[in-house]
């Protein structure tokens, strides 16, 4: 009911009566009073006046759909819009909806999320209330191996998202975080369900440091948040709908290739380039300078002697970052 009522204060913009929402809803003046109130309780801000009704003034700054729609911009991602009050990954409940045959575009966000994942195993956590996570899900007719551009066009856009937005002088992190000086603001990770020739589908999990002010000790040195860098609080809802809006521009205007526009776009934000980096190849340690991008988003690192190695995965360490 309530979610109804907000739907209906959202689409006024002005004053509507107690009696013209009971009429629309085909409810009674006192179910009408109940959700007013119970929209108020969840951190709507609502006027009332005598003769007039009542007037939306200000939406829950938490992540919620109403705030969320009201600023989304986008023709497919979000359009099918899922706000969870807390999960344990988005990635995961999100891969669960996609072997269920969910739309293409799903979006997944939500209010905490509490052993949320990142690359090679580890966990990434917030407080309540405290960052922003959310995932997408695409149904590209590719094979595996032409969707490896998802990642770094994912990066890429976040990147030109926050740059716009907050200011910062956001850079990427080869191949999927997006750091500011040397910590890092956000990170990405990318799972598909494929057979050999053809991907099923293909969830990517965005985690946004925004409001997060303490870290765990092991990883306090190397990470930061959009409130650290700015002194500043940002709307989640605007932020998401922002980010969304320049993913989408990104896959349609790419077609989910790195095109050589985005490449380019992508080469002159990837703080990895032109340093000394460091990885591993089975059970060797090797390192080298990195010199290019690939147009699967493939990193090329020339080592000591002249022989360049492309890598699609793994960890690496770039020297003057983490």
């Amino acid at each position: 009911m309530k979610e109804q009522i907000l739907a209906l204060l959202i689409e006024r913009d002005g004053y509507i009566s107690g009696q013209a929402l009971a009429e629309a809803l085909g409810v009674s003046r006192q179910a009408v009073w109940k959700g007013i109130n119970a929209l108020r309780e969840s951190g709507c801000v609502i006027e009332s006046a005598p003769n007039k009704g009542y007037r939306l003034t200000s939406l829950p700054a938490y992540i919620n759909e109403a705030a969320i729609r009201k600023h989304l911009a986008t023709s497919v991602i979000g359009k099918n819009l899922i706000v969870l009050d807390s999960v344990g990954s988005t990635n995961d409940y999100l891969k669960r909806l996609g072997s269920d045959g969910c739309e293409n575009g799903t979006v997944v966000t939500t209010r905490e999320q509490t052993s949320g994942k990142g690359r090679l195993g580890r966990v990434w956590q917030s407080k309540r209330d405290e960052n922003l996570a959310f995932s997408i899900l695409l149904r590209p007719k590719l094979t595996p191996r032409d969707a490896m551009p998802v990642t770094p066009l994912a990066g890429l856009a976040v990147c030109k998202a926050l740059r716009k937005t907050t200011g910062l002088d956001c850079k990427i992190k080869w191949p999927n975080d997006i750091i500011v000086g040397k910590k890092k603001l956000v990170g990405i990770l990318t799972e598909m369900s494929a057979e050999f020739d053809a991907v099923e589908y293909v969830v990517t999990g965005i985690g946004v440091n925004v409001d997060q002010i303490e870290f765990p000790e092991e990883i306090a040195y190397k990470a930061t948040s959009i409130l650290l860098e700015t002194g500043r609080h940002y709307d989640k809802n605007r932020l998401l709908a922002a980010l969304l809006k320049q993913i989408e521009r990104e896959f349609t205007r790419n077609n989910l290739e790195l095109t050589p526009e985005a490449l380019d776009e992508y080469v002159s934000l990837c703080a990895t380039l032109g340093r000394s980096v460091t990885f591993k190849k089975g059970e060797r340690t090797l390192s080298g300078a990195a010199v290019g991008v690939t147009s699967a988003g493939e990193l090329r690192v020339m080592l000591s002697d002249g022989t360049v190695r492309t890598l699609n995965s793994g960890e690496v360490t770039v020297q003057g970052i983490y």
